[in-house]
């Protein structure tokens, strides 16, 4: 398997309204250190899974719309927690969506992406989405 990774980070603002989540409960920030992993079983014709640059732009962007935001009011997360795990999901959706309408010279062949949020370096949590084949073509 080969991988592409790329890293970004974001700061948030956030309410885990559950008593499941303590303290976690009120208003509170957060910062994550994102890491995305992009993987293929094969190279593409330019001998690479897919354009680093493509990749680096699209989380750019994922962050952009996240960072200094309260996520209580951002519509992706209406109705549902913003865990880091939620997060962790949206962004790895949200690149499979950035890169297959960019052109990023090899999307098409990517057969997993792997996030994980990193909110301090002992922690974090993650979200792993397996692509089927027609989904990224």
């Amino acid at each position: 398997m080969f991988t592409v990774s790329v890293r970004n980070h974001m700061m948030i603002a956030h309410s885990l309204p559950d008593p499941y989540f303590g303290p976690a409960q009120a208003l509170h920030g957060a910062t994550y250190v994102v890491d995305v992993a992009l993987r293929s079983r094969s190279l593409n014709e330019h001998g690479v899974v897919l354009d680093i640059g493509a990749a680096s732009s699209a989380l750019a962007d994922i962050m952009a719309d996240l960072t200094y935001r309260n996520l209580d009011e951002h519509p992706a997360f209406d109705g549902a927690l913003s865990t880091t795990e939620v997060l962790a999901r949206h962004v790895a959706e949200s690149m499979l969506a950035a890169l297959t309408t960019a052109e990023a010279g090899g999307a098409d062949t990517l057969v997993e992406i792997d996030v994980r949020m990193h909110e301090h370096p002992d922690a974090w949590a993650g979200y792993t989405m397996t692509i089927p084949p027609s989904a990224s073509h």
